[in-house]
């Protein structure tokens, strides 16, 4: 286009632009942009996990080869720090206060190792997802993948760091009478229903400690409450015997109780079907603590997925 001026010159002036009046959104449309680390679809989100499968193997792997490496015992402190918190609660609950009533010496000591074997798993699980995010923020911020794989990572590290610790519950179950029986193989389905559970757990701790770093800080006094709600060092039903009942009927439920239930009912040969808060409906309960969680904690986390690792 062209116009005159008042002194008889010609002025060329540009045509208007086909993106006149269109909004961002409408010229990210028609230019086939999109935004940069956008959340994806949720099956689409399952879909680079899976492809990211080798990464979140790898990096727990790295994680737990690193946690000790400045120690001089190194790998060993994965199975010596819960063998010395259960002699501690041993000493103290065990011959002091008296919580092993109800069991025989025989039953109540692998009783315990195995609840506080059982439960640090979930609880480091717990303190590793609130740091998944706030601790990797420069992984996060340099690379695009899905920030789902660090919390998975961190629960399998944890995984892999109570199987390193069940030979020393095996040694330590077979020391006192229990030895291997087919009750055994339930170990496997046990661990894979809390695994599914810390992980949701580990997941949904992810998101909350990335936005409030003092969570972290919260956290320890949390999980001690739980574990001693939860029965690691006595019975529940012996211990609240002429209590209201309702109130063991929480404190048995609890996930972290039916799990360390299952274990022991597996493991132990005094620790039978009655002891279990619903007998053998109570797998049916660990499941649906695993699945609600699981899935619960995963969608909650993908919620978020654009948000981690920004200002």
């Amino acid at each position: 286009m062209s116009e005159t001026t008042h002194d008889g010159g010609v002025a060329v002036t540009s045509p208007p632009s086909p993106d006149d009046g269109l909004s961002r959104a409408d010229l990210a449309a028609k230019y086939g942009l999109t935004v940069s680390g956008a959340r994806p679809g949720l099956f689409e989100y399952v879909n680079q996990l899976w492809g990211r499968r080798h990464f979140i193997l790898a990096f727990s792997q790295a994680k737990l080869t690193a946690q000790y490496s400045q120690a001089k015992l190194g790998q060993l402190w994965q199975v010596a720090t819960p063998l010395l918190n259960a002699l501690v609660y041993f000493l103290i609950f065990g011959l002091i206060l008296e919580a092993d009533r109800g069991f025989e010496r025989e039953v109540y000591i692998p009783f315990l190792v195995t609840g506080v074997f059982v439960f640090t798993f979930t609880q480091s699980s717990v303190m590793a997802g609130v740091r998944a995010i706030a601790g990797n923020l420069g992984l996060v911020r340099a690379l695009h993948f899905p920030r789902a794989s660090l919390p998975i990572s961190f629960s399998l590290q944890q995984l892999q760091q109570l199987l390193f610790s069940m030979i020393v519950l095996f040694v330590i179950t077979i020391g006192f009478g229990s030895y291997p029986k087919l009750s055994w193989l339930l170990i496997v389905p046990a661990l894979a229903l809390q695994f599914l559970f810390n992980t949701g757990l580990a997941m949904i701790m992810a998101r909350l400690g990335s936005k409030t770093p003092d969570l972290a800080q919260l956290m320890p006094f949390v999980m001690r409450t739980w574990m001693y709600a939860s029965g690691v060092m006595f019975s529940i039903p012996v211990m609240l015997k002429g209590k209201p009942e309702w109130i063991a009927d929480i404190l048995q439920w609890n996930p972290a109780a039916i799990y360390m239930d299952l274990m022991r009912f597996a493991l132990i040969d005094g620790y039978g079907i009655d002891y279990l808060p619903l007998g053998y409906w109570t797998w049916a309960i660990a499941a649906g603590w695993a699945v609600l969680i699981a899935a619960g904690g995963f969608v909650y986390f993908w919620k978020a997925e654009e948000r981690y690792g920004r200002g």
